[in-house]
């Protein structure tokens, strides 16, 4: 089977979250390439629809897979190969941008939620999956924190928090986080800013806990990657956060009142040691291999294109 992907690269890269179950499908026998949209902005996207068609001609694809709702939106504007779309979050939480995913749902021929709550808002009555995107627990595994910090530059003796994006990024909420560290004593925060996967993974085993106060989330991986590394969390309730943290001592859920977080962090700091957050990932199949197959098996059940020559 020939899957086209059609993603965003406009940031000069793709999403790691999406280059890692595309390679997980080609383990599973998948043929896979990419269709990157390199303009921002709906006008923009549009923009990219005769480099789509050209595209398809070349690579005749059995099956589009759009990952987010513009991007799924550009690839229905052709109706010869069937797609498949996966929202992220973004596409269902912002009020902007909700209506062309709304209409994507209504083209595509299956719809794919990482998030309960998304799927829920999308209230569609067939053809929707809910599969959360997977974690490589191969690259994000529990490490000696002492190592980590030392392979990093990080003071052995210093309580660390690693907050869950760049601090510029709005919906992430970093003030919120800032005040609440600043209510600490000797705690540090963070940015989880222009590290390569391979640090990500140090931070995640250098770090005291991990720190998400985002103000809307799909099923964010940060809190996964933290989870396959055994670090303790504080997250608002966000996304699907509290169904996959749910019970795992040293995760623990806050209000968006900094005294709130503030408490939360001091009570993961109190637990001082590792968590069970890695078996629960693996309990819930949420790896790379089990979440692959699950897509694959979406594939396998929509129809492929009859005739690839003349896309409209």
């Amino acid at each position: 089977m020939k899957v086209l992907i059609v993603c965003s690269g406009h940031s000069g890269k793709i999403s790691p979250f999406i280059t890692e179950q595309v390679n997980s499908l080609i383990g599973l026998g998948v043929e896979a390439d990419y269709f990157l949209v390199n303009q921002k902005g709906f006008t923009g996207y549009l923009k990219e629809r005769k480099h789509l068609i050209g595209k398809i001609k070349s690579y005749q694809p059995d099956l589009i897979h759009a990952h987010y709702g513009l991007s799924g939106l550009l690839a229905n504007l052709q109706r010869s190969i069937p797609v498949v779309t996966t929202y992220h979050g973004s596409d269902i939480n912002e009020p902007k941008v909700y209506p062309f995913s709304r209409l994507c749902m209504m083209l595509s021929k299956h719809n794919i939620f990482v998030s309960k709550k998304n799927l829920k808002k999308a209230g569609l009555k067939n053809g929707q999956s809910l599969i959360p995107c997977g974690v490589d627990i191969n690259l994000f595994i529990p490490e000696d924190k002492t190592s980590a910090r030392k392979e990093l530059g990080l003071d052995v003796t210093k309580k660390y928090v690693l907050f869950a994006g760049a601090f510029l990024n709005t919906v992430k909420n970093a003030i919120l986080a800032q005040k609440a560290v600043a209510l600490l004593k000797d705690v540090e925060i963070l940015e989880l800013s222009g590290y390569s996967r391979d640090q990500v993974v140090q931070l995640m085993n250098a770090v005291d806990v991990v720190l998400m106060t985002s103000f809307t989330e799909g099923s964010p991986q940060f809190i996964k990657e933290a989870m396959a590394c055994n670090c303790p969390i504080v997250s608002v309730s966000v996304g699907d956060v509290p169904e996959v943290t749910e019970g795992i001592d040293g995760c623990y859920l806050s209000t968006y009142e900094p005294e709130d977080v503030a408490e939360k962090i001091q009570q993961a700091l109190t637990f001082g040691k590792r968590t069970g957050g890695r078996k629960r990932i693996l309990e819930l199949h949420m790896d790379l291999e089990s979440v692959g197959k699950r897509v694959l098996e979406v594939y396998k059940k929509e129809p492929q294109a009859p005739n690839l020559d003349k896309p409209e």
